[in-house]
């Protein structure tokens, strides 16, 4: 990471809040976001925000996503996810994590990154693959 990933160092990004992005199982009138998207699009943030200030070869993966999803964004709508730098630990980044709807905040929480080499991170998952494989 460079130097200039720093506490207090946000993003946020738009998301539109597609078909795909949300729940189905109460059918098309009340499809609304679904956590699942909302974290998956939390992660998006922080590790765009990480990227920005990263070093060559390096990447992010996520360890811990704590949430409330306190509000239904509809489909067809947009959601704004904020997430801010709180903590630096070594290679570990805590951002703060808040979503906003047009009319209401939707998630507030915590996530967690850690930088990784991404040479090293292929070959710890190369040598998975290759222990799974031989059972």
């Amino acid at each position: 990471m460079k130097d200039s990933l720093v506490v207090g160092l946000s993003k946020t990004e738009r998301i539109d809040v597609d078909a795909g992005r949300t729940i189905s199982f109460f059918g098309d009138d009340l499809a609304v976001y679904s956590t699942p998207s909302l974290i998956y699009d939390i992660e998006v943030v922080a590790r765009n925000l990480m990227l920005e200030h990263s070093d060559e070869g390096e990447d992010s993966v996520g360890t811990v996503v704590n949430i409330a999803h306190m509000g239904a964004t509809l489909k067809g709508n947009w959601v704004e996810i904020t997430a801010t730098i709180t903590e630096l630990k070594g290679p570990g980044v805590t951002f703060e994590i808040v979503a906003k709807d047009a009319l209401e905040t939707v998630c507030k929480g915590s996530h967690q990154r850690f930088a990784v080499p991404i040479a090293g991170l292929e070959a710890k998952l190369k040598g998975k693959a290759a222990k799974i494989a031989a059972l």
